[in-house]
């Protein structure tokens, strides 16, 4: 069914979907940016249901009926069009003699078409049956509208309306309207909580090493990165209790002990180990925002740096980070792409962000009466190395995935990662607070 409201006014677009867009000017032929979800979703489905809640969430969801334009001379611009909203695709693919894998290769081969902003519809939604009682929703999409949050946003949202529609719970509350993100975003700018961040990082990057920068359109995204998939469930229980004895999240631990593991080394052939150095961190960016009940491209990324000393104890080093960590968030609303212009970077230019960690405890959604279980499928893209930390909210099925450029990675570190962060996790979860990091990062590369 068409959506009867009219397309909204056309207004710019935010610092963080310009870069994409130039990331789509330089790279038009190529998948980069893609996000793609699939949801199996197996038990007692109401089919009828499930397609009407995915239809529902889809008429709420105001990005994924964006569209943009750029006329010559004039920079992009974006409106919400809801005639563009994707409709529902249904598949029943039950009559194919392995329909599991018929349906991974149909969902794959959507990923690999380059995705044209200016030619809309960008979104996709389908639903497939696979088996008598298992189905798969697939949710696709482009990163200059959907973060990762958001596609957990658009999950959950789905799952209540399903559960409302079959008598077994409240839909919730509606999304709110991208059109009020945009405003809300550009009063920010505006405001002198803005100015303020923005002394706070230039002040915080004044002491620290120069950031690496490349010339957008100059990525060498690799068809093949190296990656690795590490199990890491069974520190689930160790990582809670070591957070808790910290006055941690459990999320924030992983990323302070990733952080010093590496300090400790290179994460490319070319790198320096120093005592000073810089990681990368996503930032939901959505605390007290109209985005926190929104889809949209909101994360930010900070550059968080690592400064400590072998012989210093492991929980003051966890406590001294834990502390810059808190002063760098409570300015990550400043977008990266304005530090990046107030350190004189020209355009056309942007910060290299490797090595980059990432912690995603996002649940599930729940739909009464099946199990459901989310699989990424493309997560947009990476520069150089990445570790990517994935588990439920509590931790529970903990995951590591590490990539890297084989361009600047050779096979020879990337082993050393995958090998020695578990085991570095490991140590340093069971270890007596007093233990020094030498201990427990020996052999160093230094």
């Amino acid at each position: 069914m068409t959506d009867p409201r009219p397309a909204s006014d056309w207004h710019e677009l935010t610092l963080g979907q310009f870069d994409f867009w130039e990331e789509f000017r330089a790279h038009p032929e190529t998948v980069v940016s893609t996000v793609a979800h699939a949801t199996r979703i197996e038990g007692n489905v109401d089919g009828a249901a499930l397609a009407q809640a995915i239809s529902m969430t889809t008429a709420e969801a105001d990005v994924l009926a964006l569209e943009f334009e750029q006329a010559a001379g004039a920079p992009p611009r974006q409106r919400v069009n809801p005639a563009l909203a994707p409709a529902l695709r249904q598949l029943d693919l039950r009559g194919h003699a392995d329909p599991e894998a018929e349906a991974q290769a149909r969902m794959q081969a959507d990923i690999a078409k380059p995705l044209d902003l200016l030619n809309a519809p960008l979104a996709a939604q389908w639903l497939i049956r696979t088996g008598d009682r298992t189905w798969i929703w697939y949710c696709r999409g482009h990163h200059i509208f959907l973060d990762g949050y958001a596609m957990a946003l658009i999950e959950r949202r789905v799952a209540h309306h399903y559960a409302a529609l079959t008598g077994a719970g409240d839909s919730g509350q509606p999304f709110a309207r991208f059109t009020d993100f945009l405003r809300e975003e550009s009063d920010f700018r505006c405001g002198p909580r803005n100015a303020t961040a923005g002394q706070f990082w230039s002040d915080y990057l004044s002491t620290g090493p120069d950031l690496p920068v490349l010339r957008k359109g100059s990525e060498n995204y690799p068809g093949e990165p190296r990656s690795a998939e590490l199990p890491l469930g069974d520190l689930s229980d160790a990582l809670r209790d070591s957070a808790s004895r910290l006055g941690l999240g459990w999320p924030d631990l992983l990323i302070l002990l990733s952080g010093l593991w590496l300090w400790s080394r290179p994460a490319s052939d070319g790198d320096r180990v120093e005592a000073d150095r810089v990681i990368w961190l996503p930032f939901m960016n959505r605390l007290g925002s109209i985005s926190a009940g929104l889809p949209a491209m909101v994360v930010n990324i900070l550059p968080f740096r690592i400064t400590t000393r072998l012989d210093t104890p492991l929980e003051l080093a966890l406590s001294d980070l834990a502390a810059d960590l808190r002063r760098i968030r409570r300015h990550g609303r400043y977008r990266i792409e304005q530090i990046t212009a107030d350190r004189g970077i020209g355009a056309g230019h942007r910060f290299f962000f490797s090595p980059l960690v990432n912690v995603m405890p996002f649940d599930p959604p729940v739909f009464p009466g099946c199990e459901a279980q989310r699989e990424v499928l493309a997560a947009g893209p990476g520069d150089g190395f990445n570790a990517t930390f994935a588990a439920n909210g509590r931790g529970d099925g903990l995951m590591l995935y590490l990539d890297a450029d084989p361009a600047l990675t050779s096979e020879a570190l990337f082993r050393q990662h995958c090998d020695g962060l578990p085991g570095f996790l490991r140590r340093a979860l069971t270890a007596s607070s007093d233990t020094r990091l030498a201990d427990l990062l020996e052999p160093a590369l230094t």
